[in-house]
């Protein structure tokens, strides 16, 4: 198995390098030359087999360059920490399926890939003699998830961009309460994008990102799509245990990696009738699918935060294949949103996403009324990104069907608005309520690459 640029400009390299380049080295996003086809056979044969057992036979397809005996001690090293016995159990509520995916020790999906990401460098590292120094950008939720990956871990340091009092009170402590040496935080005055553009722009300088041997944890990083699709066949088999129903997903989507790992699975085999890509008010993604419209507003605060982006990284690699796989074409397509804030797409390529993709957006009013709802129906509590997916999973897809919507955080993460919709304080968590009190260690600076570069330097291991 062989991994290739989005943008053409790289020879194919294997899993490993793959894993340690992060973004490509010509700028773009790193795929594998072809998808693993798994047979309806080979489907049937997973029923009942664990977590971990199921996460090496999706994950060891595209792996070839580890060992199978140490790839099976990653991967069981990797979620052997996690709260509930089925890393990701499903659950049942009026109707609807609700993909757990908070049991991590942060409390959010990104657990699932950066325990195993942050198990991968480790190994990688110990085996090369090499040193690490991890830079990237959140908006809430994959920075304590990477921090809590490799806090500690030898030959490592990590640097985290958030945009500063936009993510929640529990995601900011989850990043700054962690004051282990090898742990940076950088609050950015301005937006989740500015501090992604900056990132970007980093690894962009090639003989910076060599000087001081960057790695990536963003979904830039093809492991971390790739540890995200083995839960999409994990509730596809939990379903179909009891019906044979049609198979839909709801993914709330900011960045586009969550969803493009349910597309992953889909090119793989897995028996998905529709993915419905669901956001907030900052909905590029649902005009470009409904109204062939991807062009850049300003990004809106919302009760949603870790959704509150413009440029999702991770639609690049879509891009690729809705290009038929020509990195010309993708070149064309962002020198154009440089240029003009915008992508178009022919006729034919927007029937495709349609076909691959349905979508809606949901408002904070709707956002708020989901949460206070769902909860009188069912006791269930909804944190509001997964309120969004499951709005709009009631609105678009069948009935009929099992409609499997993404819960991809803790409440307890989200506890102010949740709060705020059902007017009574929500149970917290023994991990979260030891947050506060903590010591904190956070720089606060503006959004400005040069400031980032001089920090960087001044505290690289």
């Amino acid at each position: 198995m062989r991994y290739i640029s989005t943008r053409g400009g790289i020879n194919p390299i294997p899993f490993k390098d793959a894993v340690m380049m992060g973004l490509a080295s010509d700028g773009g996003l790193l795929l594998p030359q072809s998808y693993p086809l798994v047979t309806r056979e080979q489907l049937e044969s997973w029923r009942g087999l664990s977590y971990p057992e199921l996460a090496f036979e999706v994950i060891s397809r595209f792996v070839d360059d580890i060992p199978a005996v140490d790839l099976k001690k990653l991967i069981e090293h990797s979620y052997a920490s996690f709260s509930h016995p089925e890393v990701t159990p499903v659950v049942k509520r009026d109707g609807i399926y609700i993909l757990e995916l908070f049991h991590g020790v942060t409390l959010a999906f990104k657990d699932v890939a950066l325990q195993f990401l942050g198990n991968l460098f480790e190994y990688i590292l110990a085996e090369r003699n090499q040193k690490l120094n991890i830079i990237g950008a959140t908006s809430g939720d994959t920075g304590s998830a990477a921090i809590h990956g490799v806090r500690g871990k030898k030959g490592i340091s990590i640097f985290i961009l958030h945009p500063h009092g936009k993510t929640s009170a529990v995601q900011a402590l989850q990043m700054t309460s962690v004051t282990d040496a090898n742990v940076h935080n950088i609050a950015v005055r301005g937006t989740f994008d500015d501090c992604q553009d900056m990132v970007k722009e980093l690894f962009g300088d090639l003989e910076f990102k060599e000087k001081y041997s960057l790695g990536a944890v963003n979904s830039i990083n093809w492991a971390r799509v790739l540890a995200q699709v083995v839960y999409y066949f994990y509730a596809w088999l939990r379903v179909t245990d009891e019906t044979a129903a049609p198979v839909n997903f709801s993914v709330p989507t900011g960045n586009f990696g969550d969803i493009f790992a349910g597309y992953v699975a889909k090119k793989m085999g897995l028996p998905v009738d529709k993915l419905l890509l669901a956001t907030n008010e900052n909905n590029i993604l649902t005009r470009f699918i409904n109204k062939s419209d991807y062009s850049l507003s300003g990004v809106v605060s919302t009760v949603s935060p870790s959704m509150d982006i413009q440029i999702a990284s991770n639609f690049e690699r879509y891009l690729f294949h809705l290009f038929a796989e020509n990195p010309e074409r993708v070149k064309e397509a962002f020198a154009e949103l440089k240029e003009r804030g915008r992508v178009s797409c022919s006729s034919g390529e927007m029937a495709q996403v349609r076909n691959d993709f349905c979508s809606a957006s949901v408002n904070q009013e709707a956002t708020l009324q989901e949460i206070r709802e769902f909860y009188a129906e069912t006791g269930y509590l909804l944190d509001p990104h997964t309120a969004v997916g499951v709005r709009a999973a009631l609105e678009l897809l069948p009935p009929d069907s099992s409609r499997i919507c993404l819960a991809t955080a803790h409440p307890a993460k989200f506890s102010e608005t949740v709060e705020r919709s059902l007017g009574f304080q929500v149970p917290v968590p023994d991990s979260v309520k030891e947050l506060y009190g903590k010591p904190t260690r956070c720089e606060i600076m503006d959004a400005d690459i040069a400031k980032v570069r001089e920090f960087f330097v001044a505290h690289v291991g």
